[in-house]
């Protein structure tokens, strides 16, 4: 870095002197091949690294690489197939010929850092610096790198030159920040779309409650942040748990990250992370035997086949994952076939990692062994090998994802230098500058880029720098022979027009379910029509409880927010979730209640008769003439009106009925209290009649005068009863305060004072005639009247004094119960208590009806 920044002041400034000087060389693999103008790669050549013992007295030596990558290494010779295929293509670039210098990383960011700082400073020993600046920088742009933190870091110091650097496998939605990395491009969409996408996967399959897993680097950490965001902005997501990975083999760690999915709810655990980070959590996930769960893969590892081994396929057997758009590239497999090792140059760079791939390929090694690399077993190398023979995954072409992104990042590149150099200087830019050429000139022509590969696929630049987005579903099949497969069953795509897409062929997933069905991964189910979701405090939303409805309140839908009211004639029914007409309560003649009243209030009438039919039949006999028949048989049929008028007390209550039946319990009542009050009047006048001197008082009592009182009597009754219909008249009314799943019908009385009128003016006369009979109780004849009128108004007063408490305390239809009660009760106590002892005579002792007996007991016989 300092010595392209000293190159950089030294070209700008004559101060300085015309050359520089390397301070030391960085010894890295790499593969090169010249060419006009030069473009630079960074690849996964290796797995690790080694470095070597540090002493403080020496020199640090260079660190050497370990494990060979075969894939790695054929994204490599991709990116030498697209330039050697550019070379030959007439219409792109012609007359220039591409050359590169391809390093590889080690999986180290400290190796890699290194390459590209090779890259863009060149490994010339010394430069010569012209003042004319005339001349090509060692590359004009760089494809990779193939990790989201080696990318950030190279980036960061690339982006303050503005040299483009096109990554076909770096994720990182941190890396679309403009201000941060203005000529960063790529040509694998961020996992900002790839989160979105398993966001939909998620609404397609209805899993709310899943777990996510993220590897503790750039890559993980921000794909945690943005799927946490997006989910968070959604509808009905959310998470279970968020746990990281650690880059180490933790055991304790695993264990507890492991044990946590284990208790957890959740089905569904999505993964964002690299292979390597994943092989220890799945070994503790099979030493736990955490089974029944299915796994989201990220892109990282969605095609990992260190994973797909019979050991590991019953818990990720049917693992949905997201991969890499599949591309095809004519003409690679051919290429790949042509590679020979060089056995003429054992110190290039592209020599060394040549004869490697040969040695993994074939085990064999070739002669002296190179310094610092371990030696293969198995026999001699001879370089002419031939790989049709072989059976490896370096000429596999039926899979090509990272390799078709680093086939279009090399194409993308070439149409922004062809672009470059057929613009016109002083066209509308500052961009165009042909006798020098500089990166940042690339970087405004890349983002102009637009093309079409022949598989199909449409190549272009956001403003961000990311490539129009697509990637494939991928579904890990288990076949019943135990090998595994890898298919295609959908894929998400963005347009310019229809926005993100996600299309899925669910008729191919393999579910690894004894239903072979998608599981059900929620916090908590839905709640069912007759509750309302009440949230937990502190969990997210798709955690809560399900609360049944309050009464009177229904839900018919699944997970209502609220419960809604029902109208005031209707009520919630038994599962609450529907309103049902509130039932109807009142005294009917259907209940046995109502039944038992109207058989006692016609059988008080029957009775009423059978005594009126009585005294008519032996109206010729000396009781019944003694007892004043007229106003008996008014008084008869005045009882049999209070037991008939009861009946209109049951029923469903109706205007009609609402206001006759006070009217004729209140007029049948004076009528029968008055009849009672007259007799007793006229007893007492009689007893006076037979002293000396008392027979004109007699003339007052007449029956015209008894038949006027009574009838004088009834008709103030029938007054009151007038002015209260018409002022405040009773009504029938819908009652929902005793009972709120019930309607009571009832008749409000409407005028309070009238009801109190009308029960005070009965009541007046009722202990007016008790008194009176009261006074004469003790008067000296054989058979007293008197007395019986005495203890039937006793009874009469008792019963109705007993009723109001009773009354006001009676809800809905017992009010009328009460009522109807207190009406049969007065008037049996008066039937029997008058009329009951003079039936007897006539009927069972007819040697005490004659006038002998009657005149030897007093006015009463």
């Amino acid at each position: 870095m300092l010595l392209y920044s000293y190159f950089s002041s030294a070209v700008s400034s004559p101060l300085y002197s015309s050359s520089c000087h390397l301070q030391g060389q960085f010894h890295l693999n790499g593969m090169h091949k010249a060419g006009d103008l030069v473009l630079g790669g960074l690849f996964q050549i290796h797995f690790f690294s080694a470095y070597p013992d540090l002493s403080f007295t020496l020199e640090p030596q260079q660190p050497t690489c370990h494990g060979f990558d075969v894939l790695g290494f054929r994204q490599a010779m991709t990116m030498a197939f697209a330039i050697d295929e550019i070379n030959r293509n007439s219409n792109l670039l012609p007359n220039v010929t591409l050359g590169y210098s391809l390093y590889d990383n080690c999986l180290q960011l400290g190796i890699g850092f290194r390459a590209a700082l090779s890259l863009v400073s060149g490994q010339e020993e010394q430069f010569i610096l012209h003042e004319t600046c005339v001349g090509t920088p060692p590359v004009l742009g760089i494809v990779g790198d193939s990790s989201s933190t080696r990318s950030i870091a190279i980036s960061t110091v690339l982006g303050l030159y503005r040299v483009p650097m096109v990554s076909y496998f770096a994720t990182c939605s941190c890396l679309s920040d403009r201000q941060k990395f203005p000529s960063f491009f790529r040509t694998i969409p961020s996992d900002a779309f790839q989160v979105r996408a398993m966001i939909q996967i998620l609404k397609r399959f209805s899993w709310t409650w899943a777990g996510l897993l993220v590897s503790d680097d750039d890559y993980g950490l921000h794909a945690a942040r943005s799927f946490q965001s997006d989910l968070g902005s959604s509808d009905g997501g959310c998470l279970a748990y968020v746990e990281v990975l650690p880059w180490g083999d933790n055991p304790a760690e695993l264990r507890r990250i492991v044990h946590v999915m284990k208790k957890s709810t959740a089905r569904v655990v999505i993964v964002f992370a690299h292979e390597s980070h994943l092989i220890n959590l799945m070994e503790e996930v099979v030493r736990q035997n955490v089974t029944g769960l299915q796994w989201m893969a990220s892109e990282a590892w969605t095609a990992a086949a260190v994973l797909q081994t019979p050991h590991l396929m019953p818990y990720l057997g049917g693992t949905l994952g997201i991969a890499i758009r599949r591309g095809e590239i004519p003409g690679l497999r051919d290429f790949l076939l042509q590679m020979r090792p060089d056995l003429h140059q054992n110190n290039s760079y592209g020599t060394n990692v040549v004869n490697q791939f040969w040695e993994y390929t074939f085990q064999c090694r070739f002669k002296p062994p190179r310094a610092g690399w371990v030696e293969a077993g198995g026999a001699l190398c001879t370089g002419q090998e031939d790989l049709k023979n072989v059976e490896t995954d370096f000429l596999d072409i039926s899979n090509l994802r990272p390799e078709y992104n680093v086939y279009k990042a090399v194409y993308a590149l070439a149409y922004a230098l062809d672009d470059l150099l057929q613009c016109e200087p002083g066209r509308g830019h500052n961009y165009c500058n042909l006798r020098r050429l500089e990166p940042w000139q690339l970087v405004y022509y890349l983002e102009k880029v637009n093309f079409t590969t022949p598989f199909g696929d449409q190549v272009s630049f956001d403003e961000n720098g990311d490539v129009l987005p697509i990637y494939d579903v991928m579904n890990w099949l288990w076949l019943p022979d135990g090998r595994t497969k890898v298919q295609v069953v959908g894929e998400v795509k963005k347009s310019t027009f229809k926005g993100e897409e996600l299309t899925i062929d669910e008729d191919k997933i393999f579910w690894n379910f004894e239903s072979k069905e998608p599981p059900r991964s929620v916090c908590s189910e839905s709640c069912p029509p007759g509750t309302r979701v009440a949230r937990k405090k502190g969990e997210p939303e798709c955690c809560f409880d399900c609360i049944p409805c309050s009464e009177g309140e229904i839900s018919n839908g699944t997970d209502s927010m609220e419960c809604t009211t029902c109208p005031e004639d209707f009520w919630s029914g038994p599962q609450r979730d529907n309103c049902v007409p509130k039932k109807t309560e009142f005294l009917s003649y259907h209940e046995p209640l109502g039944i038992c009243l109207t058989a006692t209030s016609l059988l008080g009438t029957f009775i009423c008769a059978a005594f009126l039919g009585i005294f008519i039949y032996h109206h010729q006999t000396p009781i019944v003439r003694a007892n004043n028949s007229e106003l008996s048989f008014q008084l008869l049929l005045s009882l049999k009106l209070c037991f008939l008028c009861s009946l209109l007390f049951i029923g469903r209550p109706r205007l009609w009925t609402c206001q006759l039946r006070h009217a004729a319990f209140g007029i049948s009542f004076v009528l029968c209290v008055s009849c009672i009050l007259v007799k007793t009047t006229v007893v007492l006048a009689v007893f006076k009649a037979s002293k000396p001197g008392g027979e004109a008082s007699l003339k007052w009592f007449g029956a015209v005068q008894q038949r006027g009182t009574v009838l004088v009597l009834t008709c103030i009754q029938a007054a009151i009863c007038t002015w209260w219909i018409f002022s405040a008249s009773p009504a029938p009314h819908k009652n929902t305060q005793y009972h709120k799943d019930k309607i009571v019908y009832e008749c409000v009385v409407g005028s309070t004072v009238g009801f109190t009128v009308l029960l005070g003016y009965i009541g007046l006369l009722a202990v007016l005639s008790f008194l009176l009979a009261f006074l004469a109780r003790n008067l000296p004849d054989n058979f007293n009247e008197a007395k019986l009128i005495t203890f039937s108004m006793l009874i009469f007063c008792a019963v109705w004094v007993a009723f109001i408490p009773a009354y006001v305390n009676s809800p809905g239809k017992y009010a009328d119960a009460v009522e109807v009660f207190a009406i049969l009760a007065s008037s049996f106590g008066l039937l029997v208590a008058l009329f009951g002892p003079k039936c007897y005579i006539i009927l069972l002792r007819p040697e005490r009806n004659t006038k002998k007996a009657i005149m030897g007991r007093g006015i009463e016989s």
